[in-house]
């Protein structure tokens, strides 16, 4: 009930905006209820998959810069600062990638060897992390991840200022990338994982993204959720419990005015 109310208001703007520009109201009513989705989960989901392919346009356009440019174009800061940035800001980056990896590894799409480009869209272990040590290492960083997304968004604690929130969460994965990225490549997302290496899978590269790693694939895909409820679970353990109830807050910020305005008397006197 309380959507299709907020749905009938959002349509009565639509029109008087629509008004104001001169459109006929008919004209404007039908485009809108033509265009509009009224399923809320459809609704999410959709701008949860553009957002997540803005973060993935930035994210490896930077890696495949660094790859393919073998330095020229970029460092490891470099993937650091395209994944964070791709997270806070949103927007769209173009490029003839495509080109530049059959370039570099002369059309021989492999997931393994000096050439290889597969790592340009998921991750992979580096040489000497073992299956457990990388597993460790995807549950540590998404558990960080976590806790740091609870604190800036604890309205009790010292929540991100109002419209800074973007920006420090894309902080916050840079500095996950520069301290806990270089074992493996900080997923810290099944969707950033998975999703790629399908598309390499069916792409050119076959079956050996699987493969590689010793059976890599599946780390990213259940370590992060493991982590996650680590993390959100021990910041909600050991700080967000522990919140004074409202009743407290509210009789503290009352005594602190009366003692304020006692003050302020006594010092008239």
């Amino acid at each position: 009930m309380r959507e299709k109310v907020k749905l009938q208001e959002e349509e009565m703007k639509d029109f008087a905006q629509s008004a104001d520009g001169g459109v006929s109201l008919g004209k404007a009513s039908l485009v809108t209820r033509s265009f509009r989705l009224r399923n809320e989960i459809v609704r999410v989901g959709l701008a949860e998959t553009l957002c997540t392919y803005v973060m993935m346009v930035f994210g490896l356009g930077s890696v495949a810069q660094v790859v393919t440019g073998q330095g020229a174009f970029g460092h490891y800061i470099s993937i650091n600062l395209g994944f964070g940035l791709g997270v806070a800001l949103g927007c769209h980056v173009g490029g003839k990638v495509s080109e530049a990896i059959h370039d570099y590894c002369g059309g021989n799409l492999t997931a393994t060897g000096a050439k290889a480009t597969a790592a340009i869209f998921a991750t992979y272990p580096a040489p000497y992390l073992s299956l457990l040590g990388g597993f460790i290492d995807q549950v540590f960083g998404t558990a960080m991840l976590l806790l740091c997304l609870m604190a800036l968004s604890d309205q009790k604690n010292k929540p991100a200022e109002a419209g800074s929130k973007s920006t420090l969460v894309g902080l916050l994965v840079l500095l996950i990338g520069i301290s806990l990225g270089s074992n493996s490549g900080y997923a810290i997302n099944p969707t950033r994982d998975l999703g790629p290496r399908l598309f390499t899978a069916v792409a050119g590269w076959g079956l050996d993204v699987f493969r590689a790693g010793n059976g890599w694939w599946w780390v990213p895909v259940i370590a992060p959720m493991i982590g996650g409820v680590l993390g959100g679970g021990l910041y909600k353990l050991l700080v967000e419990l522990h919140h004074p109830p409202c009743s407290e807050n509210c009789a503290g910020s009352i005594k602190t005015l009366e003692e304020t305005a006692q003050n302020d008397t006594e010092l008239r006197v």
